[in-house]
C-alpha cells in the first residue's frame, strides 16, 4: 500500500467496516494452532497495524470481544462480528499497541504477500511453503527482528501492502 492509498474491509456480512489509513508495520502468515482455529483454516494472515491507521467506518460500537491468553501469558483480545462471527482483528490490553488486522478480512487481498510463515512446527503437513524464497520460523520470531526484515524488504516485493 502506498502513502495515500487506503485499504478498506470487514466482515463477511458487512455489518463492520473498517479502512486502513497507513501502510502496514509488517504482514506474516501464522500457522500456529490459535491462527488455524480463528481462522477455520491451515493458517491465519496477521497484518500488523498502528491502532491509528485503524478507522472502522461501519459497526465499530458492535463489535463483540473475547479474550484469551498467549503461551507467554500475555492477554490478547479477539474482535469479531457478533452477526456473521467473522474475526477482524487482535489487539493488547494496552490500547496503543499495534494492531493485527486479520487481512483475510480485507476487501482485496490479491496485492498481499507476507514477509515470513512462523509457528511452522505448527505448521499442517499437506501445507507446501518454498523455504528457498520464503522467511521461516519454527516457533514465534523477535517481532522487532521482522519489522526490521519487513522494512528493509517493503519497497521491493511488498509494493502493495
Amino acid at each position: 500500500m502506498s502513502a495515500g492509498e487506503a485499504r478498506h474491509g470487514g466482515c463477511q456480512c458487512g455489518a463492520i467496516r473498517y479502512r486502513l489509513d497507513a501502510p502496514p508495520l509488517m504482514l506474516y502468515a501464522c500457522h500456529c494452532s490459535d491462527c488455524q482455529k480463528q481462522s477455520a483454516s491451515a493458517f491465519g494472515l496477521s497484518l500488523i497495524m498502528d491502532p491509528s491507521a485503524v478507522v472502522f467506518t461501519r459497526g465499530e460500537e458492535r463489535l463483540a470481544w473475547w479474550e484469551t491468553r498467549g503461551d507467554d501469558g500475555a492477554l490478547k483480545r479477539c474482535a469479531f462480528c457478533p452477526d456473521c462471527g467473522s474475526r477482524i482483528l487482535h489487539a493488547s490490553q494496552d490500547p496503543l499497541q499495534n494492531l493485527s488486522i486479520k487481512a483475510g478480512s480485507l476487501d482485496d487481498t490479491s496485492g498481499l504477500q507476507p514477509l515470513a510463515h512462523i509457528w511452522l512446527d505448527s505448521a499442517q503437513p499437506w501445507v507446501t511453503i518454498d523455504r528457498g524464497q520464503m522467511l521461516c520460523f519454527e516457533q514465534e520470531p523477535d517481532d522487532d527482528e521482522l519489522k526490521s526484515l519487513w522494512q528493509a524488504r517493503r519497497g521491493g516485493v511488498d509494493s502493495q501492502g
